[in-house]
């Protein structure tokens, strides 16, 4: 327990959802009691009025029965609620209470009880103003100099000053400049009304000023008559602070001097009564609640200020002389005297926790408990190590408990064999076109009862779902939950994937967490061909073409595609025609001589669905048939130059993208300079010629719309690009991994480094995260030395100038994999990578000297015969000759 933790002399929970903040606490001797205790006056924004008079039997005793002096419901929400002089006639204190509406005076008052039932109070209604505007807030004070009585003075929320001689209004002023109302409090010293604004400004208006000025009741809001008779509401003096005020108040020190102290949301100021800086002190937390008080010293200011981290900061001056926790954050801090007790400190919590408190350095009664001084025996620690320790690996090892758990959601989805006869599709038609739309469902069984479920549907772009967000309150115990939903084509482009994924989030509690762990089951289903294609005409020419090669006699695309071709003519046994929604085209041939498949279309990228598709339906057809040596290779050059088209339209757009926002941020500059220059015409005393910026601001307005269209179609446009993008890496990962027979894991590493993003943006595009992912490919694993491997890549990404080194990069991957090299992730495989010499011959870095008849460089043949000693003791330890079989 803390030594400097508030020592908790009285507390007490009000209420049940309650809601307070700021004015809902005073203390203040309210009943004008015999012995001038303070009482303790708490109101809500229920409507509870609620008078306290703590009387613990112990320190740090809750309230009790007979601490509750009052409790009456005032059916309005209380803002703020004050005790003063409010009544003429009298110099008792009465209650004044703030509600949105009306202001209300009260008169709180006890009656002795008899025998054992205590002391009785009740409240009074003495007066009550109904405001014309919603209230704020308020202050009250000897305004003008009058004396034995208070006046009150309400802030509404459109900026208008109430002022009220007790039972009767005098005046209402308008504040110029208002926006938004802030914090309010008078100088008695000054004779001045004191309030932040809503341009962070401390604001000073004498009472003189506001008496004289023109009646805010009488007034309209025309230009006519602000320019009429009476005079004008000028402030006093202002201060410009830069930060929102919370709270505001005026402490006198003595007869001579007084300071304003402003509480910012990031500093404290001390200020003089003419507005000058007295002092300043930058706060390191997030204050809630501030209160000067009266300070030991003479001409220093003790103030307490609490923030949101539950702690109290005492401060003289800019010194922190004590710092206290508290169990809740207070919005409203009070010093009193209860039961004697000076100094107590009242705070209050937004959720209605009331607490009295005092600084101290009480020591807890807490002791702790002696420690066992026996000696240690480490013979017996280690054997219980050991023990532990096999536990532990038993339960790494084993399956255990939490695995079985694994399958407590099963979730799979089946796609429909058929499209929909009625389209879901979205009222918008993709290429002129009807856009089909194909049914999903999704079924989950759950073993336990599970609730709060969440199932996400998630397609690749531009295919959507008619609904992709489900949550199930309760999953009932082996019920098979079916959720139904159709996929279509909702963008006039083709999406680089046809598989969707359905992911299902529960929680399981456990023992060592009550509130449960995260588990997502997830499955993947293939959408069919027909929801983005028709079948169409096959067509003889084409831009681009790819030959894929197999071990097998070729098989009739009539099998293979069933639904795209006529049965009934024959020669489209060999050729298919295929035509997306969107409007290319795509031929697939059948060799009838040799063991090949050719695919052709107008454009690179639409390539990649239908070759995906057609060595995914070839891989079925021989499993269905039990051959298990089915296998497909692409023995052509791979079209990097093809794939560099791409590449340079999305990189052409990405650099469009950045002078299209340039220019925009530009003009919204140039547009928000010709704003201020207008205004300042406007609010000229002496009207001026605009000398045309009006013109120029309405061409900049035109500029900044047809900009930013520009930015929203050149994104579209973008989006689009990246799908196309995608679809063309995917061609060219598939192509390499044919040509060089790759492994799924190689396939994989090629992946994450071709395919890094979901999404490109302008922060990070898919041109340098493929570069930096690429390069790191060719200094590890695919390096030809050591050397390679000690260059470093720069760590923060870029967009590039142009895409030369992105395509380097490129082809010198290709060309390392032509030449022997595997993609791998250990560093010790990338170490030994070879390299393939002429003659059939792989050389290691680490091999012995090769012969001088292997060396087909003159200048290499020299240096092997003027020092062949040297050269072979150099290299002996590093170098071997590994002898390929020769091919055919």
């Amino acid at each position: 327990m803390s030594l400097f933790k508030a020592r908790d002399w009285w507390s007490a929970v009000l209420g049940e959802k309650e809601e307070f903040d700021q004015g809902c606490l005073c203390v203040a001797d309210v009943d004008n009691s015999c012995s001038g205790e303070d009482k303790i006056v708490v109101g809500s924004y229920m409507g509870y009025l609620r008078i306290f008079s703590p009387h613990p039997v112990k320190v740090g005793d809750g309230a009790q029965a007979e601490d509750l002096l009052l409790e009456v419901h005032l059916r309005d929400p209380i803002l703020q609620v004050e005790v003063g002089r409010f009544v003429s006639g009298t110099e008792l204190l009465h209650l004044a209470v703030l509600h949105a509406r009306k202001l209300c005076v009260y008169s709180v008052s006890g009656t002795l009880g008899s025998v054992e039932h205590g002391n009785q109070y009740q409240v009074k209604l003495m007066y009550e103003h109904h405001l014309q505007r919603i209230a704020c807030n308020m202050t009250y004070g000897s305004f003008g100099g009058v004396k034995g009585r208070d006046l009150i003075c309400i802030q509404s929320m459109d900026g208008m000053l109430m002022l009220f001689e007790q039972e009767s209004y005098a005046f209402g002023r308008f504040l110029p400049g208002f926006l938004l109302p802030g914090p309010l409090t008078y100088s008695s010293r000054t004779d001045s009304f004191i309030t932040v604004s809503s341009c962070r400004q401390v604001e000073s208006y004498k009472y003189q000023v506001l008496a004289f000025a023109t009646d805010a009741d009488k007034r309209e809001d025309t230009e006519q008559q602000k320019l009429g008779a009476g005079k004008r509401l000028v402030v006093d003096w202002t201060l410009n602070i830069g930060e929102q005020a919370l709270d505001i108040c005026v402490v006198s020190f003595s007869q001579s001097a007084s300071s304003v102290l402003v509480l910012g949301e990031r500093n404290f100021f001390c200020l003089k009564d003419n507005g000058q800086i007295r002092f300043m002190k930058k706060l390191g937390f997030s204050p809630s609640c501030f209160l000067p008080y009266c300070a030991v010293s003479e001409g220093a200011v003790s103030t307490l200020i609490g923030n949101h981290s539950n702690m109290l900061h005492i401060y003289q001056d800019v010194t922190l002389k004590w710092a206290t926790q508290l169990p809740h954050v207070p919005v409203a801090v009070k010093v009193g005297c209860l039961q004697g007790l000076k100094g107590v400190i009242v705070t209050l919590s937004d959720n209605g926790h009331l607490q009295c408190s005092y600084l101290g350095t009480d020591p807890s009664l807490f002791q702790a408990p002696k420690v066992d001084s026996r000696e240690i025996n480490y013979e017996e620690l280690d054997v219980e190590m050991k023990e532990l320790q096999k536990i532990i690996r038993d339960v790494n090892t084993s399956p255990g408990p939490l695995a079985e758990k694994e399958g407590f959601l099963s979730i799979f989805a089946s796609v429909s064999s058929t499209l929909d006869s009625v389209s879901q599709a979205a009222s918008h038609a993709v290429g002129a076109e009807a856009v089909p739309s194909v049914t999903v469902q999704v079924m989950m069984q759950s073993r336990l009862a599970l609730q709060k479920t969440k199932l996400s549907i998630y397609v690749e772009s531009p295919l959507a779902a008619t609904c992709d967000r489900f949550i199930f309150d309760s999953l009932e115990p082996e019920i098979l939950k079916t959720i139904s939903l159709s996929v279509f084509l909702k963008g006039n482009y083709l999406p680089s994937e046809l598989e969707g994924t359905a992911m299902a989030s529960y929680s399981m509690p456990t023992d060592l967490n009550p509130d449960g762990i995260l588990r997502i089951v997830q499955c993947k289903f293939r959408l069919p061909l027909k929801l983005i294609c028709l079948p169409h005409q096959p067509s003889k020419t084409a831009s681009h073409k790819l030959t894929i090669d197999t071990n097998k006699p070729p098989i009739s695309l009539l099998s293979l595609f069933p639904g795209f071709a006529n049965q009934s003519d024959d020669d489209q046994a060999n050729v298919l025609g295929f035509r997306f929604i969107t409007g290319s085209q795509v031929t697939v041939l059948a060799s009838k001589t040799s063991q090949r498949y050719r695919i052709q279309s107008e454009r690179f990228e639409d390539l990649w669905l239908i070759t995906k598709e057609l060595t995914l339906r070839l891989q079925e057809h021989f499993e269905k048939q039990g051959t298990k040596d089915f296998t497909c290779s692409f023995s052509g050059c791979i079209p990097l130059q093809e794939y560099f088209d791409v590449i340079d339209q999305h990189f052409e757009l990405r650099l469009n993208g950045e002078k299209v926002e340039e220019l925009l941020s530009e003009r919204a500059i140039q547009f928000r300079a010709i704003e201020r220059r207008l205004l300042t015409r406007f609010k000229d005393k002496t009207p001026a010629p605009l000398q045309h910026l009006d013109t120029l601001l309405d061409g900049t307005y035109k500029q900044v719309i047809a900009l930013a269209d520009a930015a929203e179609e050149n994104h579209s446009n973008l989006l689009q690009s990246f799908t196309r993008l995608k679809s063309a890496t995917h061609l060219v990962i598939m192509l390499i991994g044919l040509w060089q027979k790759l492994s799924s894991d190689q396939t994989a590493i090629l992946e994450a480094a071709f395919l890094p993003l979901q999404r490109d943006s302008q922060e990070l595009g898919w041109e340098e995260t493929v570069d930096a992912a690429v390069a790191h490919l060719l200094k590890t694993c695919l390096s030809k030395s050591s050397k390679e491997q000690a260059l470093n890549l720069s760590s923060q990404l870029t967009i590039p100038k142009d895409t030369s080194r992105l395509k380097k990069h490129i082809t010198l991957l290709c060309d390392r994999l032509a030449k022997g090299g595997r993609l791998c992730l250990s560093t010790d495989a990338a170490a030994q990578q070879t390299i393939v010499m002429p003659g059939h011959t792989r050389w290691s870095l680490r091999s012995p000297l090769p012969p001088e008849s292997c060396f087909t460089s003159a200048r290499c043949r020299r240096w092997w015969q003027t020092d062949p000693v040297r050269s072979q003791r150099k290299f002996k330890s590093s170098l071997k000759v590994v002898v390929l079989p020769s091919q055919s």
